[in-house]
């Protein structure tokens, strides 16, 4: 029986000797030199030349080998990951994780390339034969160490750590990605137990928090580098930074709560979602107009548009709809209907980078995007988000006189111990109202009011939450509100002069925190007299705690409760499955959750959303804040206040 040939090392430098003198070869010149029957490769310089790789792999590929590259770099020594044809994980996804990982990774990547040749000073005779132990070891395990991974080892103390490589979906070696088709936006929906009843989080994710941290974090390969934290507001503040893949763009997640574990949890899992706003998942290949889709596509004009004089604004990047306009579709299921279909690809994916000739017909962002421990649970999320969005826009533009909610009895005490933490804290006082809309699914606006406008601190700050417990819906709301209240104390104090523009001209207030900002102005927050002011027309305070039935224990019962009663109300619920292989490599699964008819959060007064949409001008009728149908003339003509 023919033995397998010993293992090739390709290189230059001592790592390169020291590697072949414990594997008893000698030391190849170049790949071309490499035997026709060689089942393993190992590539070593003593310095960081990563453009003589791309030959080994070329000559590896060709012969169906195995190979491990080995370099230095400012103090260490790297080792692998051991890259097999044919497999996914290999040395440019390995390179791809390292540039964005790096804070200034493009930088740092053109450093290295111009002092590619440059060798090591650092290496020692026992730093060559600990590499060449590790490499050896490795070889004979069959890359049980490299595969999907990177060893490193310093060279001041000889330290080996190891970093997970997660491939990379759109990796110009080893990547693929399935096409995207009707077929694979089918969703198989199941039975899942909840955490405990009414929680809307899976049982089976408790024990998990650990391990996904240790699958996501890494300071030299991680999708998310490390997690920084702090207190503010009485909670346990995480952020989470995540270098998105197509652009140069760092996306963050937040985490706040009462815990520094679940805080830190929270904010990858944030800053994962985000990574679903870019491709990744599936390819898109469906392109073509509304006119020849209809029958198979979401009109995009359920979803509001942009009013025409936005359009017409100089530099607005979006394009006025037209039925016979060419765009990109992604694949969706509506759950209402049991059948897939078609959404614009900028509504399904919001990162998705355009040219200017497939310009998005509006302005969209990571309304309805959520990440779950399972399908059903990010369904979940996604949706709570879309109907506290929808109802807090709701209330503003039909200036709803909603009633207050007197939390003070709440059955979770943490409901009042929080907001008195807010209150002793800061000052201000908090106040909640009731926004749940015509589908019944409870949803509250929390507003932190300062009882001293004349303080030169912020006027108020305002919060959204929703749950099928109303006093979940509250906590989340202020969970948000001390940290976003002493974020925007400090903002006011540096940028407050610019309210004055955004008080007499709307159209300055162009970004996310401007809206914040205005409504911190007292001028503006008289705007908010419809809730807080002394002569508002509203209903008796709704009295926690209120009698309902007993919560949903099944995440699944939970789910088609919520979409039954947005039918119930003809609203359509639609889910794009975002889930990429980074995602499935913790078990999660990411979605955007689309329902037509609800008005979309934007950000920026050109950008708001109106136009096609009925609700607006009906629903404040149907639940008595009104007499009648309302005009677009009636709707709140200001920037909303949402932070």
């Amino acid at each position: 029986m023919r033995a397998d040939p010993p293992p090739a090392v390709v290189g230059r430098g001592r790592l390169a000797a020291a590697i072949a003198g414990r594997l008893a070869v000698s030391v190849l010149d170049g790949p071309d030199l490499i035997d026709a029957d060689a089942t393993a490769v190992v590539h070593a310089v003593d310095s960081w030349d990563a453009a003589a790789r791309e030959p080994v792999r070329e000559a590896c590929s060709a012969r169906g080998a195995s190979w491990i590259p080995v370099w230095t770099e400012l103090g260490r020594v790297f080792i692998g990951p051991m890259e097999r044809h044919g497999t996914t994980g290999c040395v440019r996804c390995m390179e791809l994780r390292r540039q964005r990982a790096h804070e200034y990774g493009r930088e740092r990547a053109a450093a290295l390339e111009a002092y590619d040749d440059r060798r090591s000073l650092w290496i020692t005779d026992l730093a060559c034969d600990t590499v060449a132990a590790l490499v050896a070891d490795d070889l004979a395990w069959l890359g049980t160490r490299t595969s999907g991974a990177l060893l490193e080892v310093a060279l001041d103390t000889l330290a080996v750590s190891s970093h997970r490589i997660l491939p990379d979906p759109l990796c110009e070696v080893c990547g693929s990605l399935l096409d995207d088709s009707a077929a694979l936006a089918e969703l198989v929906l199941s039975s899942r137990p909840m955490a405990e009843p009414g929680s809307l989080r899976a049982a089976e994710a408790r024990d998990r928090v650990a391990g996904l941290l240790d699958s996501y974090v890494d300071p030299e390969t991680g999708l998310v580098r490390t997690v920084g934290r702090g207190v503010q507001g009485s909670l346990v503040v995480a952020v989470a930074p995540l270098h998105m893949r197509i652009d140069d763009r760092v996306e963050r997640g937040f985490g706040r709560t009462r815990s520094y574990r679940t805080s830190e949890a929270i904010a990858v899992f944030e800053a994962l979602e985000r990574y679903g706003a870019r491709p990744g998942a599936r390819r898109t290949v469906v392109e073509g107009s509304f006119a020849t889709l209809r029958r198979q596509a979401l009109d995009p004009r359920r979803l509001g548009l942009h009013a025409p004089e936005s359009y017409e604004r100089p530099g607005f990047y979006y394009r006025t709809f037209d039925e016979n306009a060419v765009c990109r579709w992604s694949w969706g299921y509506s759950l209402s209907r049991a059948e897939p279909v078609l959404v614009p690809e900028p509504t399904a994916f919001y990162g998705v980078p355009y040219d200017t000739a497939s310009r998005p017909f509006a302005y969209e962002l990571s309304n309805g995007c959520a990440l779950g421990s399972c399908l059903e649970e990010a369904i979940i999320h996604g949706l709570l988000e879309v109907l506290e969005r929808d109802s807090f826009l709701m209330t503003w533009y039909g200036r709803l006189p909603v009633p207050r909610i007197d939390f003070r009895g709440a059955t979770d005490r943490a409901v009042p111990m929080q907001a008195a933490a807010i209150r002793a804290e800061t000052g201000y006082e908090v106040r909640v109202f009731d926004t749940t809309m015509e589908h019944g699914i409870p949803s509250i606006w929390a507003m932190a009011v300062n009882p001293d406008p004349a303080d030169g601190r912020p006027a108020t700050l305002s919060t959204a939450g929703a749950n099928p417990v109303v006093e979940r819906a509250i906590l989340n709301a202020l969970s948000e509100m001390g940290p976003i209240l002493a974020d925007l104390d400090g903002r006011y104090r540096r940028d407050g002069a610019r309210t004055e523009e955004m008080l007499r001209d709307p159209f300055t207030v162009e970004h996310m925190l401007d809206h914040s900002l205005l409504y911190a102005n007292p001028e503006a927050a008289v705007r908010l007299g419809f809730l807080i002011g002394p002569d508002r027309r509203a209903r008796p305070d709704v009295v926690l705690p209120i009698a309902t039935g007993d919560p949903h224990t099944d995440l699944l019962d939970a789910l088609l409760a919520m979409v039954k009663a947005l039918a119930d109300v003809d609203l359509e619920v639609i889910v794009v499955d975002q889930t990429t292989p980074e995602h499935r490599v913790g078990g999660l699964a990411c979605v955007k959750v689309v329902v037509p008819g609800t008005l979309q959060m934007s950000f920026g007064h050109a950008q708001r959303r109106l136009v096609g949409l009925e609700r607006p001008m009906s629903v404040p009728a149907r639940l008595g804040y009104s007499a009648g149908r309302l005009s677009i003339g009636d709707l709140n003509p200001h920037p909303h206040p949402f932070p």
